[in-house]
């Protein structure tokens, strides 16, 4: 049970900032992707808000014929734009006779580009947002071909796919895995795998409920990492490893008589010994020592490992990453090509999520979860711009969807007007508002109680 005490509420501060400031530039620039051209095509929009405002402002200020704010409710934002039925329900409004600076009496194209205007530019923001990423900080990636020994399975629910540790993961889907950054990606969306287990090829079946049990596990994203060898980075009070005089920076080589060139193969050679005393090989200042310890009742030894960074693997001779660099006018065309891949997972995601039969739904989350996915002990630009550029991609595939409420459904019945020359009855498009608005506050309402009671995940 996680209780008050166990928060780290400057963690939680830390990713609320970030996720506020990352949906505050998607949101401001998606409206102003409708709020341009229908200023463009002569229409007068009414207001601007970033964040709904039901019942008062933080913010207001009238410009023209526009009242722009801040509303108190951060659940996105939007453009009022006169004589267009949308979620101010302005029915008054459309009672009169239509007027020439209204929505309503503009041809059916130009209804139709400031419909498509935010999804427009959430689209090309993600293209600019990648483009730039890489022309800053390049692009660098691990092949699987440098995993000579194989991968490290860090959350146990992979152990149900038949995954051991050391195994070569070859190809998902009969689609070869070229570097290590999508296997995670990979692993969860696919349905079957070919791997290399000490030199024999085999073939392992993915349950199609696959994501349904990392779910019940506690929604660990990172299954998967690269193997590292067993350096103490961290030693817990009172434990085995602390009585024994182990310390921070020892590299552990053996234990009894088993050779341990990785930290994935502590856990094996200790798993029988809860109680009993084991003989560890360290190094230590370049000197192998001998080291007795009194293995934990509950099977540990007590610490936590050092995860090398990029260049302490390299310099460990470990691993032998892919790095490039991008000039300004190469890194569109690859920022271009990065969208799009994040694209094609997110899509397969949401192919997931509407199979009920792999359970993905239970792990549909809210804006706890959409803030867990940003750094909690610092500050990484680096970071924060990527997961703007790919929420960009994701609210412009949501937008997309043809439901009323969103730009998706008011697209569809603007490209039937289009085709059949006749617009669709006012009433029922309020009709359809209201379903749209009732289907998108009950996704959001069950998404966020997912996050917060954890319903369907054993917790």
């Amino acid at each position: 049970m996680l209780t008050l005490l166990d928060i780290n509420w400057n963690a939680v501060g830390l990713q609320a900032g970030q996720l506020i400031l990352s949906l505050s530039i998607l949101v401001i620039l998606h409206e102003l992707g409708h709020f341009i051209p229908a200023k463009i095509f002569g229409c007068r929009v009414e207001k601007f808000y970033l964040f709904f405002d039901p019942w008062f402002s933080l913010v207001k200020k009238k410009i023209g014929n526009t009242i722009y704010g801040i509303g108190w409710l951060p659940l996105g934002g939007y453009v009022k734009i006169a004589g267009m039925i949308d979620e101010s329900m302005d029915k008054e409004q459309l009672k009169q006779p239509a007027q020439e600076w209204e929505f309503r009496s503009k041809p059916a194209w130009q209804r139709l580009i400031i419909m498509i205007g935010g999804v427009t530019v959430n689209v090309l923001l993600a293209f600019f947002i990648y483009a730039m990423i890489l022309f800053k900080w390049g692009e660098t990636k691990l092949p699987m071909s440098s995993l000579e020994n194989g991968i490290w399975i860090v959350d146990t629910v992979v152990n149900e796919v038949g995954l051991k540790n050391g195994d070569k993961i070859l190809a998902v889907n009969d689609e070869p895995v070229q570097y290590f950054d999508k296997i995670n990606a990979s692993l969860m969306l696919g349905d079957h795998m070919t791997i290399e287990r000490n030199g024999e090829k085999k073939d392992l079946a993915i349950p199609t409920n696959f994501i349904e049990k990392i779910v019940e596990k506690g929604r660990r994203s990172i299954l998967l990492m690269p193997r590292v060898p067993c350096i103490i980075g961290e030693i817990g009070e009172g434990t085995a490893a602390a009585k024994s005089g182990l310390k921070v920076g020892d590299r552990i080589v053996g234990i009894d008589s088993t050779v341990i060139s990785f930290f994935d193969q502590v856990k094996p050679a200790i798993i029988n010994k809860a109680g009993d005393s084991v003989m560890l090989t360290v190094l230590r200042d370049g000197q192998n020592i001998s080291i007795p310890t009194k293995i934990n009742a509950d099977t540990s030894i007590g610490f936590f490992p050092t995860i090398l960074s990029m260049d302490e693997m390299e310099k460990e001779g470990l691993y032998q990453f892919e790095h490039r660099n991008y000039s300004f006018f190469a890194s569109f065309p690859a920022g271009v090509r990065k969208a799009n891949e994040k694209l094609a997972d997110y899509v397969s995601q949401f192919k997931k999520i509407l199979n009920p039969s792999t359970g993905a739904y239970k792990g549909l989350g809210g804006f706890k979860s959409m803030g867990s996915i940003f750094p909690k002990y610092g500050w990484d630009w680096e970071a924060f711009w990527n997961i703007t550029a790919f929420f960009s991609i994701v609210l412009a595939f949501m937008n997309l969807l043809p439901i009323p409420a969103l730009d998706g459904g008011h697209v569809i019945f603007t490209i039937y007007e289009m085709i059949t020359r006749r617009k669709p009855n006012e009433k029922f498009l309020e009709y359809a508002q209201i379903v749209g608005m009732v289907i998108l506050f009950g996704l959001m309402i069950y998404a966020n109680a997912n996050d917060w009671l954890g319903w369907g995940r054993g917790r």
